[in-house]
Parts: C-alpha cells; structure tokens; sequence
C-alpha cells in the first residue's frame, strides 16, 4: 500500500506535515479533509529511485483542454464550488499527468489562492497559457467565470480547427513532393542501371538525354551519403539561422510571400490574431496585455512586429489600425473594420466578426491550394518519368533504324 507524505495547515494557520497509508491519493485528500486540514501538497514517498525517460511537452492535447474547459463552465454555471469542479474533473480525467495538474490546482484553490494564480504557477504554465491565465483572471475579477470559461472552450475548439486547416495545406504539398522525389531515386538507383548494363555494348555514340540520366544514376548511387549528408546539414543550418531573430523575420517574410501557401498562411494568421485578441478584450483583459498576448501567440515574426507597433501605437495614445496598415501584412479590409469597431466603440464584436469570416476564407484558400498543386504534381511527376522512359528507349530506337537500314 502506497505511503503519501503531506503538508498542509490547520484553520486556525498551524502548519502541520505528515504521513498517511492509504489505497490511493484521493483517500488520502479525503482523509485530510475529514481532519478539516488546508492541504497545500500531497505526494507519493518514493521507496527506491526509478529511471523513466524524459517527457517532452505538456502531454496534454488541444482537444482535452476543450472537453475540460467545457465540462468546467457547465458546472460553475450550475453553482458547484470550485473545489469541487476541479475535484470531478479530475478524477474523470483520463491522463494521468493532466489528473495530476488539475489535482495541483486544486489544492492551490483549497489554500486560499485564486484560480488565476493557481493555473499561474510554474509547474501548471506548461498546461495553462498566457492567455488562459489573463482570461480566468478576468473572469474571476468580474464575476462571470463561467461566461468566460465558455468563451474559452470555443476559443480553444475553433483555433484548432483553424491550425489543423493550415497545417493540412502545408503538409500535402511536402507529402507529394516527398513522394516525388522517392520514386525518382528509386528509378535511378534500381532501374536506370539495369538499362546502363544492356547499353554498355551497345557500341554506337549515346543520345544527350541517355548520357544525362545515367549520368544522374551513377553519381546518386556513388554519392548517395554525400546527398544525405549535405541535405541533414542543410536542414541543421536553416534551423539553427531560424532560431535567430534575423532567421526568424526572413522565413516568415518569405513564406508570407509563396504564391497560394503565403496566401493561406496569412489568412490564418489574420483569423487567429483577430480571434485572440476579440475574446481577449471582450472578457475583459485590458488592451496591451491583449495585444502583447495576441503577438507572442500569432506564429509569424513578420506579424507578430506588426501588432507589437499596434500595441506600441495604443501605448501613445495613437490607434491600432495605422501601424497595421503600415505594416502591409493586413489585408486593407481587416485595417478598415478594425478602424470601425475602434471608432465606435466595439472592437471585440468587429475582431471576432472578421475571425469569422477569415476562418471561411482559410477554407476556400486550402481548396484553392489543392485544386492547383494535384495537376502541378502530375505534370512534374509526368515529366520527370516520363522524361526518364524517353531517355532510356531513345538507344533502342537507334538499333532498331541502325538494324532496319542494314537490312
């Protein structure tokens, strides 16, 4: 039976630790309570040293952060303390490092702290953003926590949505291409040589192209390490200059600038920024937090300039939709709009308005994106096979016309 170590305060502020034997960590929050302990931590003791491998991110999906938000709106609006929620959603929560984090919270929320600085703290912000954080403590100060959660929830499902749109559109180009390129290499390390070894004797001068492919096949398959070699450093150096601030603005500028796939990246670039900032400001979080919020979370350096100068330019006294349009990365529509909702006084309708429609228009550019590479890849594929083919049977044409005129 596992031993739990625990540390708490009694009401009248006593701190207290001990140890209690029980099945399991619930019992145990059970048993303290029962005590009318304030808990502040609870952990299992370790009896011997256990190696595990090292985890990698927060292990906690976009979707299982909606379904929590959802489910916690639902009761807060139902009127369960919020000890209690956080306690249900816990134990209903499947992964087991998330049940841990929202147990975490929870005993924070039993120690007298708010749920804002709970989620806040440092072993919970790998889980609960910045912008999560801002939001519940908006919410807590006004008085519509569940209002704002379920703002949450539908910011959380719909930025998803939006990230799996542009992360389809870029992925299928790179998966045909790759495709491409392997049944290219494929045809010049395995089949190409096979023709080589029938030509060999063939004795007559070779056509251009034929010298050419074979040319390509016998060098891929002599320097085929080389080729790998050059391409792994190749990707090591345009990670490593993209970690640079100078990296980063260059890569973003120029994929802003691909025909379509620029197209498609900053239109979503535009719906997750007016999104942001719109379920930001209406829940109540002030301006520049928001726009210093929305900047670190757009994905783009070339936009995320952009709205630091919208935030500098309100710091001044000065409007968000000049240094936007400055910018040339807003597309003149979303500048006008802005400059509307911040004339009359209703920003975050107007910013959650051009979400909307930025979000259909993600769709129609991913269409647009796929209509036009599937015949650009047939083409390619087409002509590079086929390229090959001709090459190869050019010789065999000249023997039959060398044996035909002989005849």
């Amino acid at each position: 039976m596992p031993v739990y170590v625990w540390k708490g305060r009694t009401t009248g502020g006593e701190i207290q630790t001990g140890e209690l034997t029980l099945d399991s960590q619930e019992e145990a929050l059970s048993a303290l309570r029962k005590k009318r302990i304030i808990i502040t931590s609870v952990r299992e003791k370790k009896s011997d040293i256990k190696f595990a491998l090292p985890k990698f991110g927060s292990g906690v999906s976009t979707r299982d952060m909606a379904i929590f938000t959802r489910q916690f709106a639902t009761m807060i609006n139902a009127g369960l303390p919020l000890v209690q929620c956080l306690d249900i959603l816990s134990k209903q929560t499947e992964k087991e490092h998330f049940r841990n984090v929202i147990g975490q919270v929870m005993r924070e929320v039993e120690a007298g702290n708010t749920l804002a600085e709970a989620l806040s703290k440092k072993e919970n912000q790998r889980v609960f953003d910045e912008l999560y954080v801002n939001m519940v403590e908006a919410g807590e100060a006004g008085g519509i926590l569940d209002d704002i959660l379920g703002r949450l929830a539908t910011f959380i499902e719909k930025a998803e949505a939006l990230k799996r749109k542009v992360q389809g559109a870029m992925v299928y180009p790179a998966v045909v291409m790759t495709v491409a390129i392997m049944a290219t290499c494929f045809m010049l390390i395995f089949i190409i040589p096979t023709f080589a070894r029938m030509f060999t004797g063939f004795g007559a001068e070779l056509p251009l192209p034929t010298k050419i492919v074979m040319g390509l096949s016998s060098f891929l398959r002599s320097y085929w390490w080389a080729m790998l070699g050059s391409l792994g450093a190749g990707a090591v150096a345009l990670q490593r200059y993209r970690r640079t601030d100078r990296g980063q603005i260059v890569v973003d500028r120029l994929l802003l600038k691909v025909p379509v796939l620029g197209d498609v990246i900053k239109k979503g670039a535009v719906a997750r920024f007016t999104r942001t900032l719109g379920t930001l400001i209406s829940s109540g979080v002030p301006i520049l937090t928001g726009l210093e919020i929305t900047a670190r979370t757009s994905g783009n350096r070339v936009i995320q300039e952009a709205i630091m100068a919208a935030r500098a330019s309100i710091r001044e006294g000065e409007t968000i939709s000049a240094p936007l349009k400055v910018s040339n990365v807003f597309p003149p529509m979303v500048v006008q709009m802005i400059s509307v909702g911040e004339e009359t006084g209703a920003l975050d309708d107007m910013l959650t308005r051009i979400a909307d429609f930025y979000d259909d228009e993600v769709d129609t550019a991913v269409d647009a994106l796929t209509s036009l590479i599937e015949p650009i890849m047939i083409v390619f594929m087409g002509s590079v096979v086929g390229g090959m083919v001709v090459a190869m049977y050019l010789p065999m044409f000249k023997l039959i016309n060398v044996v035909a005129s002989g005849k």
